[in-house]
Order: structure tokens, then C-alpha cells, then sequence
């Protein structure tokens, strides 16, 4: 079995130019919904699960591969190969925003574009870096998830949506726990105690940051440390709350695309 059918991999779409959308924690390929009508109409659309997520999420996770980021982006990189892709749009939620950077880096003739959405290089404070958490926020976190991972995804789920949307907030709580318990902790590890800011001077293809206004897991200083960092970079914010816009406010999420990828297009 191929990395592409592995990892729940869909194809489809009218356009010729190739996007890849890839998910966040907690959520799985349908995250990208309300938004893929309007890449389908535009876009060759190549969506897949990452590692632990989905329904085929226990058998696409290892504990030393996904350990760090890294990881994920050899997946992604597997699956560009497997494809035989060249010269696509990436386009990434959250962790994936840093994802598809790592595999920039190190295959930069692949990306023609880049766009993250509530991406975060680092999520712990550190000096002249507001990540908007602090070493005992993560120890609470962590203990949480692993003393009750149900109560955990009652409390965490609707403040990571962050606004009133009784759909979007059972569909990530579907999958939210959709994953395993011990992967969901795992994964969470491996994400809120990287630091990936090393790769941001390192991208040299036009990426487009996005970031809602208001978002418990990324502060907009981080959006504005991307956009200051990656050599031009655009930024824009969007008068939201929550940590899913692409699932709560896919219209803005839709205007901004539309601008960055189409209009300016070269």
C-alpha cells in the first residue's frame, strides 16, 4: 500500500494547478468542507489524514517517527513523490502550517506557494517570542489529557473553536475522539514543545500567513513574527475568533484566498 491510500489520501477538483490541503490537530482531512468547493472549482485538490488522525489514524502513527515534525513532513514528502507532483500550492492548518515548512525547506522547487493558517513555529514564551504559553500550561495540559481525555475534549474542544457553532464544535469533537488517547498526548507533545523558528528565514517561495484575531492557541504576535521573519510574507488577519476559521468563518478564509492566490497570481 502506498503512502497516499495509507493515509486516506482523496483526489479531485476541476483545475490543472495542483493544491495540497493538509489538516490540523484534532481534526482530519474533512476540516477542509466548507472550503472545498471553492478549491475544487479552481484547484487539482489532494487532501489526505496526517499521522494518528482520521479513521485509519492507530495504524498510520509510530511513536519514533512522529516524535517530531519532521516526521510529518517526510509523510507529506512521500506522498508529493508518490503523486509525482511538482510546482503545487500547500496550503496548511496549525501544525501542518509548520509541516509544509519543513518540507519547503528541504524541497523548495516543489512549493510554488505557501499558506498557513493559525500556524505557530513555538508555542512556548520565550526571550523577545510571545508564544502564548508558559511550562506549566503545557504540564496542565498534558496532565489532563492523560488523567481524563474525555473530560479533556469537553473543555478544550470549544475553546479552540472559540465561538458559538454547535457544527463545527461537534464535528471536532467527533474527531478529536476519533483519535486514540495515548496518540492524541503524543502528538500534542511533539507539537506545543517544538520550536521550528529556524525554518522561517529558510523559506524562499511567496508564503501568505492567516490568523484570526482572537485564537487561545496562537497569539496574532506569532502570525506577525512569521510575517516579519519569512522574506515576503503577507499577513492577514482576520476580525474572528478561534483556531479553525477555515470551519468557522470560511467565507473571510475564502476572500483572503481568493486575493492571495488568484488576483496575484504571476
Amino acid at each position: 500500500m502506498g503512502s497516499f491510500e495509507r493515509f486516506n489520501g482523496r483526489r479531485g477538483g476541476q483545475g490543472n494547478e495542483v493544491v495540497i490541503l493538509s489538516h490540523g490537530f484534532g481534526t482530519d482531512q474533512t476540516a477542509w468542507t466548507a472550503l472545498r468547493p471553492w478549491f475544487d472549482q479552481r484547484f487539482d485538490v489532494v487532501t489526505f489524514d496526517l499521522a494518528g488522525c482520521g479513521p485509519n489514524g492507530a495504524d498510520t502513527y509510530d511513536v519514533d517517527r512522529h516524535g517530531t515534525m519532521y516526521g510529518y513532513a517526510d509523510d507529506l514528502l512521500d506522498i508529493v513523490d508518490e503523486l509525482d507532483l511538482h510546482r503545487f500550492t500547500y496550503v496548511g492548518h496549525s501544525m501542518s502550517g509548520m509541516i509544509g515548512a519543513a518540507a519547503a525547506a528541504a524541497r523548495p522547487e516543489l512549493f510554488e506557494r505557501v499558506v498557513t493558517i493559525g500556524a505557530s513555529p513555538r508555542y512556548l514564551d520565550d526571550d523577545g517570542y510571545t508564544g502564548g504559553f508558559k511550562p506549566a500550561d503545557l504540564d496542565n495540559l498534558f496532565e489532563s489529557m492523560r488523567a481524563n481525555y474525555q473530560a479533556w475534549v469537553a473543555g478544550f474542544a470549544p475553546m479552540v473553536v472559540g465561538v458559538e457553532d454547535n457544527r463545527v464544535l461537534a464535528d471536532f469533537s467527533r474527531t478529536l475522539f476519533q483519535m486514540q488517547p495515548d496518540i492524541a498526548l503524543n502528538t500534542s507533545r511533539t507539537i506545543f514543545t517544538s520550536d521550528m523558528r529556524t525554518l522561517a528565514p529558510q523559506l524562499s517561495m511567496p508564503v501568505h500567513v492567516i490568523q484570526t484575531a482572537v485564537d487561545m492557541a496562537v497569539p496574532v504576535e506569532v502570525a506577525q513574527w512569521l510575517a516579519d521573519t519569512i522574506d515576503g510574507a503577507t499577513l492577514d488577519i482576520i476580525d474572528a475568533s478561534g483556531h479553525l476559521p477555515h470551519m468557522t468563518a470560511a467565507d473571510e478564509v475564502t476572500r483572503i484566498l481568493e486575493r492571495r492566490l488568484i488576483e496575484t497570481a504571476p
